[in-house]
C-alpha cells in the first residue's frame, strides 16, 4: 500500500522477480495464467516516474516502461523481469510477443541498434542479441538471468520446431530441434526433443536417421517411452518385424515395472523448460501406451506375420486384461491404437482357429455373437428419420441418426463374423453339418441386413462392403461343406451366387468350375473355366485394391475360401478339351 519510490524499486522488483519464480517452482500451472505481479511491477514504476499505464495492455506497457524509464539503477531488474514475462509469453505460445519484447530490451541498452524484423523467424536472434545485465551482489536471484535467457532459447527453438514439424516443414523443424538439443535442458527434454527429432525424420521418410534420434533419447533418458513406441512404429514400417516386436516387447515390461524415474542429476531450477513446452502437438508425440495397448500390438503383429502360437498368447492375455476394467485403462479420444472390443475378440478367434484350437474359437465367437444380438434392432426406419432431422432432444437430429445407422451395420457385422468363423471351425472339426448350420445363419443376416432399409451413404460404405465380404465368403465356405456333403446341386447355388455378389472372384469360379465337374456338367464346367481364365489378369484383385483393406479378423477366412485344386481342376479340363478337340477333328 505504500506509494511507489525510485530508491525502493530496485529491491522491489528483486523481490517480484525471485517470488515468481518461487510461486513457478512450487506449482506448474502458474506458469499457465498471465503474471499479474508483472503488471503490477510495472505499474508502480511507471508511478514512481509520474506517468501511468492502466488501460494499455501488456505489451504496451512494456514498450511504454522501456522506452520512457531510464533510470539506470531499474534497468538491470527491468530486464530480468522482462526475462521472466518472456517466459509466460512462451507458455502460451506467443512467440511473436516474444520477439518484440526483446527487440525492446535490446534498443533499450543500445538506442543504436537496428530492430530485427517482426516474425517469429527472428526470435531465436532476437534472444540470443539480448545482453544479460550484470547480477549486483546486493541483490541475489533465486534464478541468474543468464540461466534464464539459455532456458528461454532451448524452449523458443523447441517450440518452434514442434510448430514447424505440425505445419509439414520438416527441414526448417528438423534444424530448430537440432538447436533446441544442443540447448541448456534437463535429461528428460532432451530426450522429448530427440524423440520429436526421430518422428521428424521419420516423416521425411529417413527411417534410419529416425532410429538414431530415438535410440539417442533412450540412452539420454530410458524412461522416455514414447521413444521406445517410435522405434517399434519405425522398425514397422522398415518391415523388420523381428526388431519391432523386441522394442515392443521391451516397452511392455517398462510400462509393466511402472518404476518411477531415478532423481535427475541436473541441477534444479525454478524456471524450467518443461515448464515453457506444453502444446498439444508435443503432448501427441510424447503419448504413453497403456500396457494393454502395446498387449494388443504384440497380438496384431504376431497374427499379421503368421506367429500364430505367440499371437493366441498375447490375444489371451490381452482378454484376461478386460476383467480389470479396460475402459478406465485406455484414452477414449481416438488416440488409442486399441479397436472395438468385438473385432479384438474375432482376431483372437482367428488366431486360435489357425492354432488348431477350433473348439476355444467357437466359445469365443458365441460371447460375440451373444453380446451383439441383443444391440441389432429388428425394423430401423432409417429413410423417416433422415426426412424428419429435427428432435426433441439436443444435438440428436441427422448425425445422432447416422451413428445409430453405424453401430446398427458394426454389430451385424461382427456377429456374422462369429457365425462365419464358427462355420470355418466347425469345417475343420470335420462337422460339415454343423459347419453349415453356422454358414446359413450368417446368410440370414443379409436377410436382416435387408429388413434395416440402410441407404448405402458413403458414411456406410465400409460397414457394407465388410458385410458384403462376410457373405461372399460365408456361401463359399457353405458351398464347400455342401460338396463334402455330397450335395453338388446346392453348392453350386452358392457358388453362383457368389459370383452374383463379387464377379469374377477367383475362389468362387474355381468352385463354381468344380462344381459343374462333379455334376457330370463338363462341358459347361469347360466353358466357365475358359471364362474366367481368359478374364482380365487380376482384374479381381485391382477391384479388391481399391476397396478398403480387410479387416483382420476376416484374413484367415480369406485364405480358407481360397480354392486349394487349381492346377488339379486346370489339367483335368485340359485333358477334356484336349480329348473333345480330337473327337471333332476325326
Amino acid at each position: 500500500g505504500l506509494p511507489a519510490a525510485l530508491p525502493a524499486l530496485p529491491l522491489e522488483l528483486t523481490v517480484l522477480y525471485n517470488s515468481l519464480l518461487f510461486t513457478v517452482g512450487a506449482s506448474d500451472s502458474a506458469i499457465k495464467e498471465e503474471a499479474e505481479g508483472i503488471r503490477q511491477g510495472l505499474l508502480r514504476v511507471l508511478e514512481a516516474c509520474g506517468a501511468c499505464g492502466e488501460d494499455l495492455g501488456m505489451e504496451g506497457l512494456w514498450q511504454k516502461v522501456l522506452q520512457e524509464v531510464t533510470v539506470e539503477e531499474l534497468q538491470a531488474p527491468l530486464h530480468c523481469l522482462g526475462a521472466l514475462q518472456a517466459a509466460w509469453w512462451l507458455a502460451a505460445s506467443r512467440l511473436g510477443s516474444v520477439a518484440g519484447l526483446f527487440q525492446l530490451l535490446s534498443t533499450a541498452e543500445d538506442p543504436g541498434r537496428a530492430h530485427c524484423s517482426e516474425g517469429q523467424n527472428d526470435l531465436l536472434s532476437t534472444i540470443k542479441a539480448w545482453q544479460v545485465p550484470p547480477e549486483g551482489a546486493s541483490l541475489p536471484l533465486v534464478q541468474s538471468a543468464k540461466d534464464l535467457k539459455e532456458i528461454l532459447c532451448t524452449a523458443a527453438a523447441f517450440l518452434q520446431g514442434l510448430q514447424e514439424l505440425e505445419a509439414g516443414n520438416f527441414p526448417t523443424a528438423l534444424s530448430l530441434l537440432q538447436e533446441a538439443a544442443g540447448g541448456f535442458c534437463s535429461k528428460k527434454i532432451l530426450a522429448q526433443i530427440y524423440t520429436c527429432l526421430g518422428c521428424c525424420a521419420q516423416r521425411m521418410g529417413k527411417p534410419q536417421t529416425a532410429l538414431q534420434h530415438l535410440k539417442r533419447a533412450l540412452q539420454v533418458d530410458f524412461q522416455c517411452l514414447p521413444a521406445l513406441s517410435h522405434v517399434a512404429a519405425v522398425y514397422h514400417e522398415l518391415g523388420e518385424t523381428d526388431a519391432e516386436m523386441q522394442a515392443l516387447t521391451l516397452l511392455y515390461e517398462a510400462l509393466g515395472n511402472n518404476s518411477s524415474a531415478a532423481a535427475s542429476s541436473n541441477p534444479y531450477f525454478l524456471m524450467q523448460t518443461e515448464l515453457l513446452v506444453q502444446t498439444p502437438v508435443l503432448t501427441s508425440l510424447l503419448r504413453h501406451h497403456h500396457p494393454s495397448e502395446v498387449k494388443y500390438l504384440l497380438a496384431q503383429r504376431c497374427l499379421q506375420d503368421g506367429r500364430v502360437a505367440d499371437a493366441v498368447e498375447h490375444y489371451l492375455d490381452f482378454l484376461s486384461l478386460l476383467q480389470e476394467g479396460l475402459q478406465q485403462q485406455v484414452p477414449l479420444d481416438g488416440s488409442s491404437a486399441l479397436p472395438r472390443i468385438p473385432e479384438v475378440f474375432l482376431e483372437a478367434a482367428s488366431a486360435l482357429e489357425q492354432a488348431g484350437r477350433h473348439q476355444d474359437a467357437i466359445t469365443v465367437c458365441e460371447e460375440v455373437i451373444s453380446r451383439t444380438t441383443d444391440l441389432i434392432p429388428r425394423v430401423l426406419r432409417v429413410e423417416e428419420r433422415l426426412e424428419q432431422p429435427e428432435c426433441s432432444l439436443p444435438g440428436a437430429g441427422l448425425a445422432g441418426g447416422l451413428l445409430s445407422q453405424k453401430e446398427s451395420l458394426c454389430c451385424l457385422a461382427w456377429r456374422a463374423a462369429g457365425y462365419l468363423h464358427q462355420g470355418w471351425a466347425w469345417a475343420k472339426l470335420g462337422e460339415s453339418k454343423e459347419a453349415v448350420t453356422q454358414f446359413s445363419r450368417e446368410c440370414l443376416e443379409d436377410a436382416v441386413f435387408r429388413s434395416l432399409c440402410l441407404p448405402v451413404t458413403e458414411t456406410l460404405q465400409a460397414e457394407v462392403e465388410v458385410l458384403q465380404k462376410i457373405r461372399l465368403l460365408s456361401l463359399i465356405g457353405r458351398g464347400t461343406q455342401f460338396l463334402e456333403l455330397g450335395r453338388q446341386k446346392e453348392a453350386l447355388l452358392d457358388f453362383q451366387h457368389s459370383l452374383q455378389i463379387s464377379p469374377g472372384d477367383p475362389a468362387a469360379a474355381s468352385y463354381l468350375v468344380q462344381a459343374l465337374w462333379k455334376l457330370n456338367r463338363k462341358q459347361e464346367a469347360a466353358a466357365q473355366w475358359q471364362k474366367f481364365s481368359q478374364g482380365s489378369p487380376g482384374e479381381d484383385g485391382q477391384q479388391q485394391g481399391q476397396g478398403r483393406p480387410l479387416p483382420l479378423y476376416l484374413v484367415s477366412c480369406l485364405e480358407q475360401a481360397m480354392f486349394p485344386h487349381n492346377e488339379l481342376l486346370a489339367r483335368s479340363i485340359q485333358d477334356y478339351l484336349g480329348a473333345a478337340a480330337q473327337d471333332t477333328s476325326s
